[in-house]
């Protein structure tokens, strides 16, 4: 089995990336199966560079706040705010706190340092402003949608006023409780205010929409492109603060469902303008339905990559990472009848694998699913290699 396991991998380069796919897909998508391993950043950050210097790449979407996100881009493009507070205010999950990110953005600022900016490589983030315990409140995306647009159509044309919109958010403390995730009765998301700032959100992102030859012509493609991102931050949210609300036995379902879909839309809005590179958890790159187990049972949804996977097919590709072992949260040696088992007897630290090459090798003694002690990690599903392009694995995750 290791001879034919042999057969199906490939140095882990761009190059090798590349030569698994039928052409350069808009969005190249690494996954990782979990979080805050600086070894896996390495990885990434490697293989980010090789993509733009190499292959055309110009973005990177992280799976952090999309509106805090603009801070990072600002810095990389233009050089504005001090590293640190970039990395405090940029990021969202503490993602800013790991090495592996600040040495990216440090990266991406030397880079684009003198360089044109059609050749500059931007920064995205492409979560919606939530996180496990709380949802932020919609006043920066509203207000920012509002500000552009007061300045660049007539005032007839806008639905409220700026001070309509700040006496319907009220105190933004009342959005992000962090009680309303357990308790639905706490949320404002179904309020008398929330219902009318929906609605007030629909008729911004029309107006948006519907002047957009007009706002093209009078603003920079990034102004325009920035309003949009908060036109989908700003209707993502308050439809989330609504779903908090629900007392139903959807409620979950409904939440994890809105953010696969702000997390799709913007992906597809980064990849209009240039082809990115995504990185985010497996769970929702790759193209499958998302399963999750909570206080309820298990839940099922479609992930932000099979979304996007339906709107761009070829133009959308996927690298799964399956790793070895991280005995620093008690995941050993895997067991030899598991895809990471077959892997982990290789004896490369890290290499690329064609995943479907991989699965036809594997037809004749299915592989097990590897049950993991760390609820932080999820090994990789057998099922999804006819469904990934690639298989980045590494051997170990040392402690940082």
């Amino acid at each position: 089995m290791t001879t034919g396991i042999k057969d199906v991998t490939r140095p882990l380069d761009a190059a090798s990336v590349m030569a698994l796919l039928p052409g350069r897909p808009r969005v190249l998508a690494l996954g990782e199966p979990t979080h805050l391993e600086e070894t896996l950043l390495d990885v990434r950050n490697e293989l980010f560079r090789q993509l733009v210097e190499r292959e055309g790449y110009r973005a990177i979407a992280l799976e952090s706040d999309c509106l805090r996100g603009l801070v990072v881009d600002d810095h990389v493009t233009s050089g504005a705010g001090a590293l640190d507070e970039v990395m405090e205010r940029g990021f969202s999950h503490e993602w800013g706190a790991l090495e592996g990110n600040r040495e990216l953005v440090r990266w991406m600022r030397d880079h684009n340092a003198g360089r044109p900016a059609d050749e500059q490589v931007r920064f995205t983030a492409f979560d919606s402003p939530t996180e496990i315990t709380h949802a932020e409140s919609p006043r920066q995306a509203l207000m920012a949608l509002h500000g552009y647009l007061a300045a660049h159509v007539d005032a007839a044309l806008l639905p409220c006023t700026a001070d309509t919109l700040d006496r319907l958010i009220g105190a933004d403390e009342r959005w992000s409780d962090q009680g309303a995730m357990r308790d639905p009765s706490r949320s404002v998301g179904r309020s008398a205010e929330a219902a009318e700032l929906r609605l007030l959100a629909d008729d911004l992102v029309v107006l948006l929409d519907a002047q957009t030859p007009h706002l093209l012509a009078a603003t920079a493609q990034d102004d325009w492109d920035r309003a949009r991102l908060y036109g989908r931050a700003a209707v993502g949210l308050l439809r989330y603060h609504a779903h908090l609300a629900d007392t139903g036995p959807a409620r979950m379902l409904r939440l994890l469902a809105t953010r696969s879909a702000v997390m799709a839309a913007n992906l597809l809005a980064f990849a209009e303008r240039r082809p990115t590179f995504v990185f985010s958890h497996n769970l929702h790159l790759t193209p499958a339905a998302g399963t999750m187990r909570m206080e309820q049972g298990p839940v099922r949804w479609w992930s932000a990559g099979a979304l996007v996977r339906a709107r761009l097919g070829a133009d959308y590709a996927v690298l799964a990472t399956a790793v070895g072992t991280i005995r620093h949260h008690g995941v050993d040696t895997p067991p030899a009848g598991t895809v990471e088992g077959l892997l982990h007897a290789m004896p490369e630290d890290r290499f690329l694998v064609d995943a479907r090459g991989l699965a036809a090798a594997l037809a004749g003694a299915p592989p097990a699913a590897r049950e993991s002690p760390y609820f932080g990690y999820f090994p990789l599903d057998p099922a999804h290699l006819d469904l990934i392009d690639g298989l980045v694995f590494v051997r170990d995750l040392p402690r940082a």
